[in-house]
């Protein structure tokens, strides 16, 4: 993909996710901005599925929906209102430590820099961004394996890791795609542009793809 395509390529991509479900990290912030809302549930969606995600939001938060009611209750109490979410056990204790960090630290309040949010235990890059860019609507780029592995792809960016990806689309993305692209990418790359047989066919971006790593297409 040239570098000038990207705007061709932004603007199909708005009109075909439409038909879509909204990543749930998403979806939630639109209703609720507290970006401890929005910290806490981007933990708990990591390696989990969406409604599984939303499903153990609600019931966390409507146990404990700020940072001293969550230190209030103990590991275990946080693994059942969590489970089935991947690594419960390990959220859960994370979560404590967060809740923790952020009374002693932050005075309950939750960073707005990206520096400082990777200094919470299991914060890691792509939940800092979403911090920043839903909880706080500042720049920055989310890249999880979708963002990463399509604009890859598309040849857009030529890096190994999700990591390296942010850093080389902060250099090239122009700053008005920054705070969409990871929904944009989340939804596609879980619809059409799958990591294994994605559906080309059916893909409108074809022509701008260089379709780079793909053996195998539907």
């Amino acid at each position: 993909m040239k570098t000038s395509d990207i705007h061709e390529c932004i603007n199909i991509l708005r009109e075909v996710v439409i038909k879509f479900t909204t990543p749930i990290v998403t979806e939630y912030a639109k209703n609720d901005k507290n970006p401890f809302h929005i910290l806490i549930s981007t933990v708990l969606s990591l390696r989990t599925k969406d409604q599984t995600t939303a499903q153990a939001s609600k019931r966390l938060f409507n146990v404990a929906n700020t940072p001293k009611k969550m230190v209030l209750l103990s590991e275990s109490e946080i693994e059942k209102l969590i489970y089935p979410v991947g690594f419960y056990r390990i959220k859960a204790k994370n979560i404590k430590n967060i809740c923790q960090t952020l009374i002693d630290v932050y005075d309950e309040k939750v960073p707005d820099e990206i520096d400082n949010l990777l200094k919470l235990k299991g914060v890691g890059r792509k939940t800092a961004n979403l911090v920043v860019t839903l909880g706080y609507n500042k720049p920055g780029i989310c890249v999880d394996t979708h963002v990463h592995r399509i604009t890859n792809r598309w040849g857009y960016v030529n890096t190994k890791n999700p990591e390296a990806t942010e850093f080389a689309l902060r250099e090239k993305l122009p700053n008005e795609y920054w705070l969409e692209i990871n929904d944009l990418l989340v939804s596609y790359g879980q619809n059409l542009c799958m990591p294994v047989s994605p559906k080309c066919s059916e893909c409108r971006i074809y022509s701008l793809c260089k379709r780079v790593g793909v053996t195998k297409s539907r």
